[in-house]
């Protein structure tokens, strides 16, 4: 596993920052190539910082360039679309969709996707039914192994406020107790514990598609 390349899409964002910190750690990464639409403001030896018009699918594929496993943790919000789903459908369907069939003909193996739980492509929700079918359209390309990560609330400390979210966590974390059996996939989770669960799968030689919930994702970090 050793001389490992990893390509990150999506790692200014809160699971991004903390898996871009696990790999520049991790000692079977060698390369850990960032895209970006704008410079970022830190280095490291192994770092490599490509900036890129996700609009643009050659330079998209260019700037993906060759590697081992692809990491996705691309998203937005409403608000910051203004509620338009079209420009919604742009980040969270095109980007990823787009960056899973580059990195095939560039011949990745593994791409690992940050979803979410409850991710449906016939979800009556317009987020959950997103989130469903770029799962469904990546799981269809032939790579060796595609692994689809799907937090419910995330824990940690983001730039941006979202006031929704911090009382959805406070809520989450009040009754965690309560969530057990089919109801424990809804707890919330560290961020950083998803980024080191992205990780430990990328060096798994698990084949065909493999989905990880709150259980899937705790267990892999504790067999690390």
């Amino acid at each position: 596993m050793q001389g490992q390349t990893a390509v990150v899409i999506g790692s200014t964002g809160l699971i991004g920052t903390q898996l871009v910190q696990v790999l520049l750690t991790d000692m079977a990464f060698t390369e850990v190539r960032i895209l970006v639409r704008r410079p970022v403001s830190f280095s490291h030896p192994k770092l490599s910082v490509q900036i890129v018009s996700f609009d643009d699918y050659h330079d998209l594929k260019e700037k993906i360039g060759r590697g081992h496993s692809i990491f996705c943790c691309v998203g937005t919000t409403q608000k910051k679309v203004k509620g338009n789903k079209a420009d919604y459908r742009k980040v969270d369907y095109n980007i990823p969709v787009n960056a899973a069939n580059a990195s095939i003909e560039n011949g990745f193996k593994k791409f690992l996707l940050v979803s979410a739980v409850g991710a449906n492509k016939n979800a009556g929700n317009f987020y959950l039914r997103l989130k469903g079918e770029v799962e469904d359209s990546i799981s269809k390309l032939e790579f060796e192994s595609v692994h689809f990560f799907r937090p419910s609330i995330l824990l940690g400390t983001r730039e941006e406020i979202r006031a929704g979210e911090k009382i959805a966590k406070g809520t989450m974390q009040l009754f965690s107790f309560l969530l057990a059996g089919p109801l424990k996939k809804y707890k919330a989770i560290q961020s950083a514990d998803v980024a080191k669960a992205l990780v430990a799968a990328s060096k798994q030689e698990k084949k065909g598609v493999c989905l990880y919930e709150y259980k899937e994702m705790i267990e892999l970090i504790s067999e690390v």
